[in-house]
């Protein structure tokens, strides 16, 4: 019998600070582990810790274990190129890296000249993936979590289908946000419709009551919006105590714990594409939601989709390196590229997920709309 998450997720409670045998693979994981955007970070490597857990566990990957390599991006696009220069010099092979856009771009040359490939596990930004997708030496960028392109076209849909006519767009200034915003315009184009009224905010911001009152005075009847869970929750905030309470349709950090402890009740409702959410369909996601529990002890999963990817891409990576017997960075990249064995995973059973000339892990049959009710995170209505 196979051991399980279960058997031997205590393991992980003291796996940051572990002392490893010399002869460890290293995959590092640069992520915002304080700041605004922490409750991702942390998240995804609560994810991470599982995954390296459980690999470890069944007699690692070419006969070593795999050692997690933390560190803290703060959300500052300026320190990026010196931490991930940091973690090559601590011997990572591959990463785990990425829940800010504007950091992962700010990094993705150092990255590349070292033929280091990394799996994004909570970034969306589009460009991400095909910022070196024509570079000589190849890409190194994939991504296991839903493009801004991908829910920017689940967002808008689900709208349209639910009958919203007048559509109100906000969005973050970050690369994030206007990508994500441009991403909503063109998929409204291919329903032939305009947003009746657009209107942005910048991180930080917590009175949105004039944005607010240009969609209301578009009589707009519902609001998509993209940006960080913090300002969302800002906006269900500022939207209840004018009275307008419009449905929020949000990118997915609408489901993060940042999102609700500033929205608190006024987050019920909230809609959002997502890549995971508890109650999974498949065996190797419940067996995820379980070693969750038996490890956190937490009433409920602490924003789950960023916890799904960052375990996911640890399994991918880890495949990858045993693929290719190797822990080369063009090796790895290169079975990345034809992974010949699926990997059950939280959010899908991935086969041949990646190609040369996509490296997006996830689509719209691995994706799905999430709703906030009595303050879980759930799947929504069709």
């Amino acid at each position: 019998m196979k051991p399980s998450h279960i058997a031997f997720a205590a393991v992980t409670l003291c796996l940051g600070s572990a002392t490893f045998a010399a002869e460890t693979i290293k995959i590092g994981a640069l992520l915002p582990l304080t700041g605004g955007s922490s409750p991702l970070g942390l998240a995804v490597r609560d994810g991470q810790r599982l995954a390296v857990a459980h690999i470890n566990a069944r007699g690692g990957v070419l006969g070593r274990n795999l050692e997690l390599v933390e560190l803290n991006d703060e959300s500052k696009p300026e320190n990026a190129a010196q931490n991930m220069k940091a973690l090559l010099a601590k011997g990572v092979v591959a990463c785990s890296c990425g829940v800010n856009t504007g950091v992962v771009l700010a990094y993705q040359p150092v990255m590349q000249a070292a033929k280091l490939p990394n799996i994004v596990p909570a970034s969306a930004g589009t460009k991400l993936t095909k910022a070196f997708q024509n570079a000589p030496e190849g890409n190194y960028t994939f991504r296991v979590q839903a493009s801004d392109t991908l829910q920017a076209q689940m967002m808008v849909d689900y709208a349209v289908k639910k009958g919203y006519k007048k559509i109100a767009l906000l969005h973050d200034t970050t690369p994030y946000g206007m990508g994500g915003h441009n991403d909503m315009v063109k998929q409204l184009l291919t329903h032939d419709v305009k947003a009746v009224a657009e209107a942005s905010f910048k991180v930080g911001d917590t009175d949105m009551s004039a944005q607010l009152a240009k969609a209301k005075e578009a009589g707009a009847q519902v609001l998509l919006v993209y940006g960080i869970g913090t300002e969302q929750g800002h906006i269900a905030m500022t939207g209840a105590k004018l009275g307008l309470n419009l449905p929020i349709i949000g990118s997915w950090a609408n489901a993060t714990d940042s999102f609700i402890n500033v929205a608190g009740a006024h987050a019920e409702g909230a809609i959002s594409p997502q890549t995971f959410v508890e109650g999974a369909n498949s065996a190797s996601g419940r067996e995820f939601e379980a070693a969750y529990r038996a490890e956190y002890k937490r009433a409920r999963m602490t924003n789950p989709t960023a916890a799904a990817g960052g375990h996911d891409s640890i399994l991918l990576l880890a495949a990858a390196i045993r693929q290719a017997n190797s822990t080369e960075g063009p090796k790895i990249k290169a079975a990345l590229e034809k992974l010949s064995t699926p990997v059950p995973g939280a959010i899908a059973t991935y086969k041949t997920p990646f190609s040369d000339d996509d490296h997006e892990g996830v689509n719209l049959s691995s994706a799905l709309m999430a709703i906030w009710k009595k303050g879980a995170i759930v799947r929504a209505p069709l």
